[in-house]
């Protein structure tokens, strides 16, 4: 037999029977829609993830306060009073650091007019927009005399200027009350948009730390330390200074633990990238056992496709033809019902991944390399699980196969 001839008599075969052949089909093209589409979902929030660490700040490196232990109890990370504002101070005179701030934060009801809104109240320095690169909308920033005097000033994140004072509203020189003080508004900031995964950062008051730590916290200690490096390849360099410095500063000898955590930007991005990446093959794990059922039930239809048809496999092998072409006959109808499948669940795969994205608002990544690997899988798939039933087929006696009812 020649090759176009088993290739018209596999084609022949398939479309004697639609119905089947779609319904065995359909298993490939789901496995390989589920594959596609849980992968493009995790490379999505993978690339949310690198676009925030990127909006975040310049260079940046976080210091926060560490652990303290009690008693035997260690208290955990933040627990810490050991991290002033003069660490700070210190830290912004080493080389290669461009700017610091030092930071508290808390949750607090603001109140302007008869509006109010639970928030997050921060507290920082004046370099905190060039650290974090938010530039300002409305108003200014707070000056360094408003910190050294404890003064009552605050910049409004977006979310919480459009909640107070409305949509496209200027509400610089307003007042808020802040644990029924009152505070000036001197500018709002620039939208940054919804963190992937994270809270939002617009949700948010920006207040001198000295006002912060000592009139809405009552302490004299400060939480965090964020600093800018004066360029990307420094920043391992200054964090390792900056651990030194701090080590010094606070008369830990060699043994001791660290009573603060230095993070660099990348540090925290790898972290949640290293976990989106796991739950991304977790996902796709999960996915490819739906293509095993699919490539299963290749396999069991063309296994009563051999038995059905044996009667017709002994007349062919009668009349000349050979084991080779009826195997590969068998093989053909196997890898046909894949690769369609295959097609239709990468097209399949890419609408959903677009319906998530307009419907959900949930940030998705079409890859090639996605869509090779799918396909891919779906042929081994077809081809693996319909070389049994072929083999099987290829090895009717013919005599037997006439005589078979």
């Amino acid at each position: 037999m020649t090759s176009p001839m088993i290739f018209r008599i596999a084609f022949d075969a398939l479309e004697g029977n639609k119905t089947r052949t779609a319904l065995t089909m359909l298993g490939v093209i789901i496995g390989v829609a589920a594959v596609i589409t849980m992968i493009a979902l995790g490379r999505g929030a993978q690339s949310a993830i690198e676009a925030q660490v990127r909006s975040t700040g310049t260079n940046m490196i976080v210091v926060n306060a560490g652990n303290v232990t009690t008693g035997g109890v260690r208290q955990g990370q933040g627990a810490a009073s050991t991290l002033v504002p003069e660490d700070a101070d210190a830290i912004r005179q080493l080389p290669g650091v461009q700017f610091a701030t030092a930071g508290v934060n808390m949750r607090l009801q603001v109140v302007a007019g008869s509006q109010n809104w639970l928030t997050r109240i921060e507290g920082a320095d004046v370099d905190f927009p060039d650290i974090r690169a938010w530039p300002l909308r409305h108003g200014t920033f707070f000056t360094s005399q408003d910190v050294r005097s404890l003064g009552n000033v605050a910049v409004l994140g977006s979310v919480v200027s459009e909640t107070l004072f409305g949509l496209d509203t200027d509400p610089t020189g307003q007042i808020i009350r802040l644990k029924n003080q009152p505070f000036r508004v001197v500018g709002v900031l620039t939208s940054k948009g919804v963190a992937a995964m994270g809270q939002d950062p617009d949700d948010t008051i920006v207040v001198p730390y000295t006002t912060a730590q000592k009139k809405l916290l009552g302490i004299a200690y400060i939480q965090s330390i964020t600093v800018s490096a004066a360029s990307a390849t420094g920043v391992p360099q200054v964090a390792a200074e900056i651990t030194d410095l701090l080590r010094v500063r606070h008369r830990l000898v060699v043994g001791d633990p660290d009573d603060f955590m230095v993070r660099t930007l990348e540090e925290m991005a790898s972290l949640r990238t290293e976990s989106t990446q796991t739950m991304t093959m977790l996902l796709a794990g999960i996915a490819a056992v739906s293509l095993l059922v699919g490539g299963i039930g290749i396999m069991n239809i063309m296994l009563v496709s051999v038995a059905e048809r044996t009667r017709e496999i002994g007349l062919r092998m009668a009349v000349g033809a050979k084991g080779r072409d009826v195997l590969l006959q068998f093989l053909v109808e196997a890898a046909t019902i894949s690769l369609i499948g295959g097609v239709l669940g990468i097209a399949l795969g890419f609408g959903l991944s677009r319906a998530f994205t307009s419907l959900l608002g949930w940030p998705t990544t079409f890859s090639p390399e996605a869509v090779a690997l799918a396909f891919g899988f779906s042929a081994f798939v077809g081809i693996f699980f319909g070389f049994y039933p072929a083999r099987r087929a290829a090895s009717l006696d013919p005599i037997e196969a006439l005589r078979y009812e």
